[in-house]
């Protein structure tokens, strides 16, 4: 029997996928397609993308035939001794190929390929809540702007980076500084933000969306008046915008202008609006900035490094402090992988720890 492995799979989906993957090989042969180099683009980057779960479904379905054909041929005694070791090789593979799957099958994230600006703010614990030179030997990076304080510290730093999604929230730091004479262990935190690098906005206007009405420019009397109907009106609908052109005499220049100015304006206001959503992300993120909200915990008397989300602990400060978070993010990775296929609930490990 197959087991539960070949019923985790929506058949149906995989089936649609593969037949629309076949379909776009047929769309990028016409020759209307072929003329038209966006539309082409776009066909070539889906196929590209539904690629690797197509060739995995195929590979799929040609092992549970086999399976199925090998399971029928216990039925056979003389073929029962050449199939009886090869089922639970073939089943192992279903099950691993099965869950390669279902991670394909997870909505890509839309900010993955861009990249991101990672900031980091200090929180409470005073100069110790300072940072020196944010690194990762993971990511490319050049720094963006940096607010100095003593010592060489940064009350907030900026870089720009790829590869720091799993970073946002607050990191909490526990040490004794030098200057403590007790011994005693110190607890201070720092913020990071990590923001996907703002596009450009490109603002697109549709035809049916505007309004035109032509009229005769005012404007003083003499020679200098304009009796022409060359005056424009533009009423954007969806904002209600009016924008109004009469400086020049003839109407297709005033349109160009008042289309212009809309553009400007439009434009602004989804700049507007990439700002705010910027802003609400980052307030998201970091919260206060209080001990109580870490994700992750650098414990230097223990070197230990420990992330609260995933409960994993790791015995490595230095290497970690060092840039190396390669173990930490594949970690994060998986276990976000098994949240969206629904194998754990997410959970940010708010237990205390020294």
């Amino acid at each position: 029997m197959l087991g539960s492995c070949d019923s985790m799979l929506p058949h149906d989906k995989l089936d649609a996928l593969a037949a629309r993957f076949r379909g776009l090989d047929d769309r990028m042969c016409d020759p209307v397609v072929l003329a038209d180099a966006n539309l082409l683009g776009k066909l070539v980057k889906e196929r590209s993308d539904l690629a690797p779960i197509v060739e995995a479904w195929g590979r799929h379905k040609d092992l549970v035939r086999n399976l199925e054909e090998d399971e029928a041929a216990l039925n056979d005694p003389e073929l029962r001794p050449l199939v009886e070791d090869e089922i639970p090789e073939l089943k192992a593979k279903i099950a691993k190929l099965t869950r390669e799957i279902q991670i394909l099958l997870v909505p890509a994230d839309p900010h993955e390929e861009r990249n991101t600006i990672l900031e980091i703010r200090a929180g409470e614990g005073g100069e110790e809540a300072r940072c020196s030179r944010p690194t990762c030997s993971a990511c490319s990076a050049a720094t963006r702007s940096r607010s100095a304080g003593p010592a060489r510290s940064f009350r907030r730093a900026r870089r720009r980076l790829r590869g720091m999604r799993f970073e946002a929230g607050v990191h909490r730091v526990q040490r004794v500084p030098a200057t403590e004479t007790q011994g005693r262990i110190h607890t201070s935190t720092a913020t990071v933000a990590v923001l996907p690098e703002a596009e450009e906005v490109d603002v697109v206007i549709d035809d049916k969306d505007l309004e035109i009405s032509i009229a005769a420019s005012g404007g003083p009397g003499g020679q200098g008046v304009n009796t022409t109907n060359s005056a424009v009106q533009i009423q954007h609908k969806p904002t209600g915008m009016i924008v109004k052109c009469q400086d020049e005499r003839s109407q297709l220049k005033n349109k160009a202008k008042a289309m212009k100015v809309l553009r400007a304006r439009l434009l602004d206001i989804e700049q507007q609006k990439q700002a705010s959503q910027v802003s609400a992300d980052r307030k998201s993120m970091v919260g206060t900035a209080e001990r109580s909200q870490k994700i992750r915990t650098y414990n230097f008397p223990q070197n230990r490094v420990t992330d609260h989300r995933i409960k994993l602990t790791l015995n490595k400060l230095e290497k970690v402090l060092s840039g190396d978070l390669s173990e930490m993010i594949a970690a994060l990775r998986s276990h976000r992988q098994a949240e969206l296929l629904g194998e754990v609930t997410p959970n940010r490990g708010d237990e205390d720890d020294l």
